[in-house]
């Protein structure tokens, strides 16, 4: 039997680089109740999407648009037996006089406070789309009937969904998409995995006291959302809601680079904080990220990669002092850790002085 479906708007009014929010606090039963959403509600018979849009905006606060923009729309499972599809809005022109809301309390916010707010794990998702001028879209949001977000689909494609970790690693039980994570600088899993290589591999085995490394770098496509065009990890790639670290660097090294590596390969080097504030494409960007560091020491010839042409531009190999010196010096345009890379240093010394010295 299909879900009983439900058709609303939603409605974000903007003034002075504000938004009119509404605190939901006085309905008992309300499924919104003490989030802070737009202003909106349920179709009437025989409405369009404006005239509902119109009507519940004067009903909860007083005024009459003037002005206003259909965003897209939003369809909503909620988990426990209801999909609602809501039809989106923002509004920048209006006129008359505000009135009290029956359902809350209404309050002009900044926009970039709005983030703040206690708000549906989904509504940051739109509100991201929204403030990103994203053309008209179709998101699919599902919950698990307690509020929780479990899936996001943007126009037929799904969405990176994070679990959001403690300061220890362990998980908070909280999902972010992964746009709204690097807006909000919530603190997320990812892998990085080095491949390395004896340098001159063409030739015999170098004395494991003097014998130099190279590191395989990638060059990130110039579309990507933070970073385009800087040398990094060899591969990497964020942990979605229920991947285990490895399985994660595996399924990277096979998207990114088109390797299929067997699980044997990798070494566990340690973990990793990295995390910095920046802006791109003219959105701000904040990172906070525990990665699970690997390295690969096994060959892997460049006839072997196939690489992800809308994550990847290119590879290269450097040699390992030498990349570190140009990453202190910020002559190498990259987006590395230097301390990770000291990390990795430090594991391949660790191999080297295992290595065996050869006999007589």
């Amino acid at each position: 039997m299909a879900n009983p479906v439900a058709l609303s708007t939603l409605c974000y009014l903007e003034k002075d680089g504000k938004y009119l929010m509404l605190h939901r606090t006085v309905k008992k039963n309300d499924v919104n109740k003490d989030k802070w959403i737009g202003v909106g509600g349920h179709f009437e018979a025989d409405e369009s999407p404006e005239e509902c849009l119109l009507r519940e905006v004067r009903e909860e606060t007083g005024y009459t648009l003037t002005s206003w923009r259909f965003r897209g729309i939003v369809t909503f499972v909620s988990g426990d037996g209801v999909t609602e599809y809501m039809h989106l809005f923002t509004a920048d022109g209006f006129e008359g006089t505000p009135v009290p809301c029956d359902e809350g309390q209404l309050e002009w916010v900044d926009i970039e406070e709005v983030w703040k707010l206690n708000l549906w794990e989904g509504d940051k998702i739109f509100f991201r789309l929204i403030d990103e001028n994203v053309p008209f879209f179709s998101l699919k949001l599902e919950y698990n009937g307690k509020g929780g977000l479990v899936s996001a689909a943007l126009n037929g494609k799904p969405m990176e969904l994070f679990e959001i970790l403690n300061p220890d690693g362990s998980g908070t039980g909280v999902v972010k998409e992964r746009g709204v994570a690097h807006r909000d600088g919530s603190l997320h899993g990812t892998v990085h995995t080095w491949i390395v290589r004896r340098a001159a591999q063409d030739k015999p085995a170098p004395d494991p006291e003097t014998g130099r490394w190279e590191v395989l770098l990638q060059k990130r496509s110039a579309k990507k959302d933070s970073n385009p065009g800087c040398y990094d990890i060899s591969s990497a790639g964020h942990l979605c809601v229920g991947d285990e670290p490895l399985e994660g660097a595996l399924r990277e090294l096979e998207e990114e680079l088109g390797l299929p590596v067997q699980p044997a390969d990798l070494q566990y080097v340690g973990k990793h904080f990295g995390s910095f504030r920046a802006a791109f494409h003219g959105y701000p960007f904040v990172d906070n990220e525990l990665s699970s560091v690997y390295v690969i020491t096994c060959p892997f010839s460049e006839s072997m990669l196939r690489l992800q042409e809308e994550e990847v531009e290119s590879v290269r190999w450097m040699d390992y002092e030498e990349c570190r010196r140009a990453i202190l010096a910020g002559t190498l345009p990259n987006c590395i850790y230097a301390d990770e890379f000291d990390m990795v240093g430090k594991f391949l010394e660790s191999l080297s002085s295992e290595a065996p010295s050869g006999g007589n």
